[in-house]
């Protein structure tokens, strides 16, 4: 992992949930982005009170954002559910009933392809592929209660076996509110025929539920994906892993591994364009979280979007493609809003064009605006645990810590056994309340049912360590930690995150070999990466660890003038919040306090638990003013939403 990555938690400039901070979700994630699970990971219902009953709406949100907003729609029911439109359809995975075979890959794709198609015919709802996956055909499946949760009328179930030289496919369609099936049909056929078969169930599909389409449509749906069924195993396999970058920490890893197949299905078929689009897709996220930030890979996110666009030059999820690549690689806001105009006209049904418009309005300030554009993401992808994750973010940002864990409360009661969320959670009380002992115990409950998840919770594990001055936990958080390193906002190199353990006991010789090893790593990271506003904050900080006084505080103030809050309002106010913490540990107080300041008066993730534990604030301890702040956030005293002046929002106290 890049060691100078922004914060990576899909809309925090990257997206992994590690701390993402990618994405955007499923969709991958806004990025704000993929490796900050630790702290931003924040999965919770908040925009989805309608879509799944949880209680509490989105348009809350919006009301504490912007009073001119208290006329829109607001879910007040705890039984609320989706409104269900006659023409609705969810797509369910399909079940494998082979073991170990060779076309097992084949179960995902038919049951994709059916719901791809299907989602580019606007006269029809369609639930996105996010949504619909937690309903694994393993399990008894209440259709009913299905249908209510998601919001449709129509469910359609399948079942793929293979049988010596050939596969039996098994469709299903159900009136999901009546529990009853209203057509079923069994196929045998060669598995280079099953591309036809995918075809033949969406015009069954259209038939039943009488569906109007459109000459284009017609000609979008009946398009093969391609001839070669090892590239479409490979493509299959691959789209699986970007699909989940932001549910894992191990982002990068899997990115790589997504492209390594993308390029053996494209070599194998040339003119696969969904393959190519995909492609494009894992190299914008590499670039987007800060994984690889270097010319070359943006040349290679150009050269994937180049055949895309040679393959299907007016296609909708052309459109999104170049939206996705105009945003992710050069933050060009107005180019990529215009793709996403264009690409809404061939994908009626596609959550992540209103998705990607929520993220790119939230790295522009415009909060308002992008729950609105959130809130019509999840009308078709409710169950979107990664943008839930995202909206929640917004909470955060206003140090909103109340109606963050009540999210999160209710997300846990939808899926209690959800690691991130049942670490997030327990985050708040930390960053609310300066309380770590929930964090603490939540990692140590996680570790004993899981010991393999400990690289994945090493980031948490080393900031509630940190915080809580306890050697033996961070000891034991470097020895889980991934040898790519971290991301704490910013992603840290394991050399760093070492040093920053010696510095904080004490030991001066150790700290100092381990941030001479991590400058030396900053330093190749950033001659690639010339122009990284989050690699200058770090080597700042690292200067400012070894007494480079002039370098640091030229880094620190190079890395916000490279990415001012205007530009980027989430990975920005990182930005300003380490300059902060480099004028500190320069021995310039008062910058330093000033910085707090100028922090607190921005949506950011400075928080008073944060300013009251983390050594990070040493250097100011006893500072009356530093103190006062500090005492003023505390939640007995004042909420920290009447420290917070923005210029598109107006808080309201916690409640």
């Amino acid at each position: 992992m890049n060691p100078n990555t922004p914060t990576v938690v899909p809309e925090r400039g990257a997206a992994v949930l590690n701390r993402q901070r990618p994405q955007d979700s499923k969709s991958a994630s806004d990025g704000s982005t993929p490796a900050r699970k630790s702290r931003r990971l924040v999965t919770t219902v908040l925009v989805v009170a309608i879509a799944t009953g949880l209680g509490l709406g989105f348009w809350g949100l919006s009301r504490q954002l912007a009073p001119e907003l208290t006329s829109l729609p607001m879910s007040t029911s705890e039984n609320d559910s989706p409104l269900v439109q006659q023409k609705s359809i969810a797509v369910l995975p399909f079940a494998d009933l082979n073991d170990n075979t060779g076309h097992g890959f084949l179960a995902d794709g038919v049951q994709g392809d059916v719901l791809r198609a299907l989602s580019m015919i606007a006269d029809l709802k369609v639930i996105s592929g996010t949504s619909v996956n937690g309903y694994a055909p393993a399990k008894p499946r209440n259709l009913p209660e299905i249908a209510e949760a998601l919001g449709v009328a129509y469910v359609l179930e399948g079942s793929l076996r293979e049988m010596r030289d050939k596969l039996r496919i098994t469709a299903r369609l159900s009136d999901a509110r009546k529990n009853s099936s209203i057509w079923e049909e069994t196929y045998e056929l060669h598995a280079a025929d099953v591309f036809s078969i995918q075809s033949e169930i969406v015009q069954q599909i259209i038939a039943h539920l009488q569906v109007a389409i459109t000459p284009k449509e017609q000609a979008a749906i009946s398009e093969r994906p391609t001839k070669d069924v090892a590239a479409y195993g490979l493509y299959v396999r691959a789209k699986a892993l970007i699909e989940t970058v932001a549910l894992n920490g191990q982002i990068q890893e899997r990115l790589s591994e997504a492209i390594n197949l993308l390029e053996q299905a494209v070599v194998r078929d040339p003119s696969f364009y969904l393959a190519y689009c995909q492609l494009a897709a894992a190299h914008d996220y590499m670039y987007f979280f800060g994984l690889d930030h270097t010319p070359s890979r943006l040349a290679a996110a150009d050269t994937a979007l180049q055949s895309v666009v040679r393959l299907r030059p007016d296609a909708g999820e052309t459109h999104l493609a170049r939206a996705n690549f105009f945003y992710r690689c050069y933050l060009d806001y107005n180019r990529a809003r215009a793709e996403l105009a264009l690409a809404q006209h061939g994908l009626p049904n596609n959550s992540q064009i209103f998705e990607l418009a929520g993220y790119m309005d939230r790295r522009q300030g415009l909060w308002n605006e992008s729950a609105r554009s959130l809130e019509r993401a999840l009308e078709l992808d409710p169950r979107n645990f990664f943008m839930l994750q995202q909206i929640a973010l917004s909470y955060q940002e206003f140090r909103q810590f109340g109606a963050m864990a009540a999210a999160l409360d209710r997300a846990l009661a939808l899926t209690p056994g959800d690691t991130d969320t049942r670490v997030t959670r327990a985050l708040v009380d930390l960053e609310w309340k300066a309380d770590p002992r929930p964090l603490r115990e939540t990692i140590g409950k996680i570790l004993v049912e899981d010991p393999a998840s400990a690289p994945n919770l090493a980031a948490q594990w080393f900031y509630v360590g940190v915080c809580e001055r306890d050697e033996a936990a961070v000891a034991q958080a470097l020895a889980a930690m991934p040898p790519t390193g971290i991301s704490i906002d910013l992603n840290f190199p394991r050399s760093l995150c070492k040093a920053l353990a010696a510095r904080f006991r004490g030991d001066a010789a150790a700290a100092r070999a381990e941030l001479l090893q991590a400058r030396a790593e900053i330093e190749k990271t950033m001659r690639e990466q010339p122009n990284y506003a989050p690699g200058f904050s770090v080597l700042g900080l690292v200067d400012a660890a070894l007494g480079r006084k002039e370098d640091a505080l030229r880094e620190g103030r190079h890395a916000v003038e490279l990415l001012p809050v205007t530009k980027d309002s989430i990975d920005g106010a990182e930005l300003v919040k380490y300059l902060g913490v480099i004028y500190a540990w320069c021995g310039e107080k008062d910058l330093a306090v000033k910085q707090v300041g100028a922090t607190l008066r921005i949506p950011s993730t400075l928080s008073y638990g944060n300013l009251k534990l983390h050594p990070y604030w040493d250097p100011l301890r006893g500072d009356p003013t530093f103190e006062h702040i500090v005492a003023d956030l505390a939640p007995q005293n004042r909420s920290a939403s009447d420290l917070i002046s923005n210029r598109n929002a107006t808080l309201s106290i916690e409640r």
